[in-house]
């Protein structure tokens, strides 16, 4: 946390704009076009199955995406593109960006994670143009890879000077929040309920982010097995809101 308490300081000692924490909103609001929207991450199938039906099983469920699921690994795929981004060293970062889309369990998970980092990165360049960037994503394309959003975000966030503990934290927060919003549009709680559940899930946002922080890279992978069974059934569900 101490990155976002740095910016927070900052802003409340009146030292005027922040163009780090400006574009960590942009980049954030649901306004930016990547597509977050029409992702459940497996939850439609949990919500048609009943196993997620009430605000305390949505909210553990998006508790386990977060520690031992998509938001673990990504965390950790943040990092590392943070890292590699901020020593501009496009290989550790494009070796970053593959484990990141490799660690996927199903298809429509795969589909996630390159779609939005496709989106990301194409939103990037029309908008919010960086040299590095510019350069790593015509290495991709040259090389026909796929772009993991996690990694595109570290990369980004990393370019703006944004510190890791921010750019992790909006970035959790973000994925709890869609799925919050994938649980109201399925009806499994209401609005008020949903803020009851970003609010309990602040402290493990809080966990996850200092264990990415403090974590071997060795250290990577996730073990939410019932998110990675609901999202194979996903992939035959009969009826479906979202694509994943």
């Amino acid at each position: 946390m101490s990155g976002l308490l740095t910016v927070m300081s900052m802003i409340e000692e009146g030292r005027g704009f922040n163009a780090a924490l400006y574009r960590l909103l942009a980049w954030f609001s649901p306004m930016f076009p990547i597509g977050a929207f029409s992702y459940s991450h497996g939850l439609e199938t949990a919500a048609e199955s009943g196993g997620v039906h009430d605000w305390d099983t949505l909210q553990g469920w998006i508790a386990a995406v977060l520690t031992h699921g998509a938001g673990r690994m990504d965390a950790d795929t943040l990092r590392d593109a943070h890292r590699a981004a901020s020593a501009q060293d496009l290989e550790a970062l494009t070796a970053a960006n593959r484990r990141g889309l490799a660690f996927r369990a199903t298809s429509e998970m795969a589909l996630e994670a390159a779609a939005q980092g496709e989106a990301f990165l194409a939103t990037c360049h029309a908008a919010w143009r960086d040299h590095v960037l510019e350069r790593w994503g015509a290495m991709l394309g040259a090389a026909g890879e796929r772009v993991c959003h996690a990694a595109v975000v570290g990369a980004a966030t990393a370019r703006a000077d944004i510190p890791l503990g921010c750019a992790m934290t909006a970035y959790l927060h973000a994925m709890a929040a869609n799925l919050v919003s994938a649980g109201l549009r399925l009806g499994i709680v209401g609005q008020t309920d949903g803020q009851r559940i970003l609010a309990a899930l602040e402290p493990v946002i809080a966990s996850a982010m200092a264990g990415a922080v403090a974590r071997d890279p060795s250290a990577f992978g996730g073990t939410a097995v019932a998110v990675d069974l609901a999202s194979m059934a996903h992939e035959t569900q009969y009826t479906r809101l979202f694509r994943s």
